[in-house]
């Protein structure tokens, strides 16, 4: 018998994203297997994305989509830290608000603690040509790197058991001299959690 699939919190940390969150939200909701909570957290934002936000929590009565604010500390690490702590899934998805998820199961596999994707650059020409070059690309630096996967930002996932074995030592890095995704990374590997790619799981 199959095991069920684990419940996926996405999170996107949002800073005057007024141009871009309706679109990340709602592609969100259009995953093929829901999400058990769409978290954005606002960063002291100064336009409409907060409107944006609350109109779409109208507009779709009974989605799980959640509107929180950190507005303690300007930047990206503390306030993807922030909806990383208040994620109630069993997987827990870190994703830019341009970003538009598509499907994602490598969860399915227990041994698995993070995973990452290609990206698609939906406002580039070419796409289908550049979508074929991120994958391979991504694919010959897992090959490289045997002992040591990297997350992409724009597209990863990490089960909430690892991120609060992590977190701890996760970097806040104010001067951004770390990217954060690779911060990430490195604590996972020194923990000795499992990192996957997967083809299947595009941003």
């Amino acid at each position: 018998m199959a095991s069920a699939l684990p419940s996926v919190s996405i999170v996107i940390p949002a800073y005057n994203e007024e141009e871009t969150i309706r679109a990340c939200v709602v592609a969100a909701l259009e995953q093929t297997v829901p999400a058990h909570e769409i978290i954005v957290v606002d960063n002291k934002s100064t336009d409409s994305t907060a409107a944006i936000v609350h109109a779409l929590q109208v507009t779709y009565p009974g989605y799980p989509i959640v509107y929180l604010q950190q507005f303690e500390l300007q930047g990206l690490i503390p306030t993807r830290n922030f909806g990383l702590n208040h994620a109630t899934g069993d997987v827990i998805g870190r994703i830019d608000s341009d970003s538009v998820l598509e499907v994602q199961r490598v969860f399915s596999d227990p041994e698995v603690s993070a995973a990452t994707g290609p990206v698609i650059y939906y406002d580039m020409p070419l796409r289908r040509f550049g979508a074929i070059a991120d994958d391979a690309i991504r694919r010959a630096l897992v090959k490289v790197a045997s002992e040591f996967h990297l997350l992409f930002g724009s597209n990863m996932a990490l089960r909430a058991t690892a991120w609060h074995e992590i977190r701890d030592d996760a970097c806040l890095d104010p001067d951004d001299d770390l990217h954060e995704d690779v911060d990430l990374s490195i604590h996972l590997h020194e923990h000795g959690l499992k990192v996957a790619y997967s083809s299947d799981m595009v941003a």
